[in-house]
């Protein structure tokens, strides 16, 4: 049993059989001081998912068999951890996170490790005397539908009688995405009661951190802004963001160009975007500077009208107010949001009754 391997990737099914084969059991890892490595391990894997979106690489070629267990178990702990919180934005995070791993570790694997592991991930592959992968079209298309630039687009691609044929690069990349999906499917994991009160501390401290992260980005701090001015439509949009959903692309032009209507710089705009789990800065970078014209050179898009908003799906939860017949723009909305406001500020506070003589 390559105990190196497995320690590379521990969500591997050969590492239930490494740890069976160890004496460990669920229970010592969670309270016997010998496994504390693995449970500081596990800690560090969720901190770096939550502050850098990547599970640092821990090198395994001189490590002991005692080190190797404790990266292995460090997984399970970690996933307990993510479980227990049951925060969706720290479950993509933290997907993500362990995805980019592997990913980076993956591409300088040997074409069988590489096969093996698409194969634990239901991705049949294969290789040819060149050095390329192969992966079967609807395979392809499944985990590349999420990739935006053209490269990824089928039509670009090396395809024969329905393989696609890509570098042991791409389809590395390929396999972050199946791995992301995985341990998503496979999250929240049940906690036995027993083992609750051991797992609180840290279960705690990574609550803290996850609200630390969410504060760190939260648009309530952007001048210009107030939370409780907005539209329902776009409280719901910024909600979506913060939960880590996947924002059409409607909801996100919508977003940006609200945003930057009410003067909000670049960089508070994408403080919002980069609360997502799968933030990628350099495309958000594009993306927002396009709508807003910083890229182009020119004025920025205006945001859409609330018939656009409807008719695109994205008019959501309509209150009172939205249902006024002058009101047909949510920067509309803002304005009256604010203006009744000012008034109620502005207006003297009542006067105490006069007594009868």
């Amino acid at each position: 049993m390559d105990s190196e391997r497995i320690a590379k990737f521990p969500f591997l099914a050969e590492a239930h059989d490494f740890v069976e084969n160890s004496g460990a059991d669920i229970g010592e890892l969670i309270t016997s001081p010998s496994y504390e490595p693995a449970r500081n391990r596990g800690m560090q894997r969720i901190m770096d998912a939550i502050e850098s979106s990547e599970v640092s690489y821990v090198p395994m070629v001189r490590a002991s068999d005692y080190d190797r267990l404790m990266e292995v178990l460090s997984y399970p702990y970690a996933r307990m951890i993510v479980s227990a919180v049951g925060d969706r934005f720290l479950t993509k995070r933290y997907a993500l996170a362990e995805a980019v791993r592997m990913n980076k570790i993956l591409v300088g694997e040997d074409r069988a490790t590489v096969i093996g592991i698409s194969e634990q991930l239901n991705v049949p592959s294969s290789t040819d005397v060149d050095g390329l992968m192969r992966i079967h079209f609807t395979d392809y298309l499944k985990l590349a539908n999420r990739l935006k630039s053209v490269d990824w687009k089928l039509i670009n691609s090396d395809i024969h009688n329905g393989i696609v044929w890509i570098t042991q690069e791409k389809f590395s990349r390929l396999m972050q995405n199946a791995l992301q999906d995985k341990i998503e499917s496979e999250l929240p994991l049940m906690t036995p009661d027993e083992f609750k009160s051991h797992l609180r501390a840290d279960v705690t401290e990574t609550m803290d951190k996850v609200a630390e992260a969410k504060a760190k980005f939260s648009p309530t701090g952007g001048e210009g802004m107030k939370v409780e001015y907005l539209p329902p439509c776009i409280k719901h949009i910024l909600q979506m963001s913060r939960q880590g959903m996947n924002l059409p692309h409607s909801a996100r032009f919508a977003l940006v160009t609200f945003l930057h209507a009410l003067g909000l710089t670049y960089d508070e705009i994408i403080r919002v975007f980069s609360e997502s789990p799968d933030f990628d800065e350099s495309k958000s970078e594009y993306q927002i500077k396009h709508i807003t014209g910083e890229n182009r050179g020119g004025d920025g898009y205006t945001p859409p009208e609330c018939n656009t908003m409807r008719t695109n799906g994205i008019c959501f939860n309509p209150d009172g107010l939205c249902q006024q017949e002058w009101l047909n723009h949510p920067l509309s909305y803002y304005r009256a949001k604010k203006e009744s406001h000012d008034r109620g500020k502005d207006r003297p506070a009542p006067s105490k009754p006069e007594q009868n003589s």
